[in-house]
């Protein structure tokens, strides 16, 4: 048995949802030595969060970042914490809702997603930044 974790820095995106997947891989060369696992990914921010969904459309994305704008929309006359502007509670919001970690199994060095699936960044700040994930692998 053995324990991976390392932190990792992604690019600066827009707001939006996008597809980290080979991001994610090709700053982790370490999951290639594991045989069968779970790796868990965690985002250390507020205002982003992370998924799994759909890697081939990418009306999927768009759908998406178009579905959670409707949802909770800024400048909302009842969020009392907008000091960084109109989507400052908006981006909290839908990252409470999303969520801030997932879990996936490890098979021969590589992620065990679906044949459609990709990890997403949801960027929800229209000048997020740089995202630091921390990525633990347990495996054998």
């Amino acid at each position: 048995m053995q324990i991976i974790q390392k932190e990792i820095t992604l690019t600066s995106k827009k707001r939006g949802f996008h597809i980290i997947t080979s991001e994610i891989l090709n700053q982790l060369p370490e999951i290639r030595n594991i045989k069968k696992g779970t790796a868990q990914i965690f985002i250390k921010h507020t205002s982003a969060s992370l998924t799994i969904n759909e890697n081939a459309d990418p009306y999927v994305r768009t759908d998406l970042e178009t579905f959670f704008n409707i949802c909770v929309p800024e400048n909302n006359r009842h969020f009392l914490h907008t000091s960084e502007g109109s989507d400052d509670m908006t981006s909290h919001i839908k990252a409470s809702i999303i969520g801030s970690s997932i879990n996936i199994p490890v098979k021969n060095g590589n992620f065990e997603l679906g044949t459609w699936q990709g990890i997403y960044l949801c960027e929800h700040r229209d000048r997020g930044g740089n995202r630091k994930l921390v990525i633990t692998i347990t495996g054998e």
